[in-house]
């Protein structure tokens, strides 16, 4: 069944580049925004507060009523990790049976360790869950830039389906059924941009950039197959693909954050304003690494860094003085 009517909750930077290549991919667009101020903007201005020069198209509706994306054939949940629950939450009841739930969010919730999809399935139990991740910043995408994803569902089918819906052609979704794999390559990479925003803040070099880069993909990895992830999914576009671009600019926010606190930020205003999902992310990662025992030091020295129980210098100094060991 070819979807035609797509639901983009949240109308934020990411919000509006997804309905905005939802557009382009010839589809009916609906797109929720629960604060006024955006919704005003994007509504009379057709433009996004978060996403300033980008002209939304005339043929996206707006709305502040959770309830009118009831009838949409898939919707995409772009709100905050730490926002899904209360957002799906408040949608399900109003969810037609088997509705794809495409989570856009990368993040672990807190306290749960739940994964995104596993919180859609928790609390929309009469959808199918999605998870909707890889290499792509918001300007990029919105701009009609070059940019491949991928889309992971249990059923290959929909995964499919859905690739198909989003397939915009500058925005090329791949499609995978490795749900678990897609969604946590997503969400560790954010805790190891903080790692190599804070090289860069330290000016610690191109060397030791590249070192940190590689040594947390092999965290990355160690994580997601303790997990029961695919080894292909994490060297994908969702794992290694999206580690790559965010560990290298400040167009991410994560990197960025990691560059303040490289420069002798305080942790709680590292982010300045913005969203750092690795920020929430990392605690919960480092709690679940302990109890499936997988070694990840470079991510516990962000959450410890972002915990205030060490110093940026005192973390390198802990990374840099590790036994020796082969390389694994």
């Amino acid at each position: 069944m070819a979807i035609q009517r797509i639901a983009v909750l949240g109308g934020g930077a990411w919000g509006t580049a997804l309905a905005l290549t939802c557009a382009r991919a010839g589809r009916d667009v609906m797109l929720w925004e629960h604060e006024a101020d955006n919704a005003a903007s994007l509504t009379q201005k057709r433009e996004s507060r978060f996403l300033p020069g980008v002209r939304l198209s005339e043929t996206i509706k707006i709305t502040r009523e959770l309830g009118e994306t009831a009838g949409s054939e898939a919707i995409l949940v772009v709100v905050p990790a730490q926002a899904m629950r209360s957002v799906i939450t408040s949608v399900a009841p109003s969810l037609s049976k088997n509705t794809p739930l495409i989570a856009c969010a990368k993040g672990i919730e807190r306290g749960t360790h739940k994964f995104m999809t596993e919180i859609i399935a928790e609390c929309a139990p009469r959808s199918l869950p999605a998870i909707l991740s890889g290499p792509s910043f918001a300007a990029d995408v919105a701009r009609g830039l070059p940019t491949a994803v991928t889309i992971a569902a249990s059923d290959g089918k929909i995964a499919l389906e859905l690739a198909h819906a989003l397939n915009a052609g500058t925005f090329r979704p791949y499609h995978s059924t490795d749900v678990r794999g897609v969604e946590l390559g997503g969400a560790t990479k954010n805790v190891l941009a903080i790692a190599a925003g804070i090289v860069t803040g330290k000016s610690l070099g191109a060397s030791a950039l590249a070192a940190l880069t590689t040594r947390g993909f092999t965290e990355l990895v160690r994580f997601g197959k303790a997990c029961g992830a695919k080894t292909e999914t994490m060297m994908g576009l969702s794992g290694l693909g999206d580690l790559i671009l965010t560990c290298g600019t400040p167009q991410s926010r994560n990197f960025s954050c990691g560059v303040a606190l490289g420069k002798g930020e305080k942790a709680d205003t590292a982010a300045h304003g913005k969203l750092a999902e690795g920020i929430f992310t990392a605690p919960a990662l480092m709690e679940m690494a302990r109890a499936k025992n997988v070694d990840m030091p470079i991510s516990g020295a962000v959450a410890a860094v972002l915990a205030g129980k060490m110093n940026v210098d005192e973390a390198i100094e802990s990374l840099l003085t590790r036994p020796l060991k082969s390389e694994s």
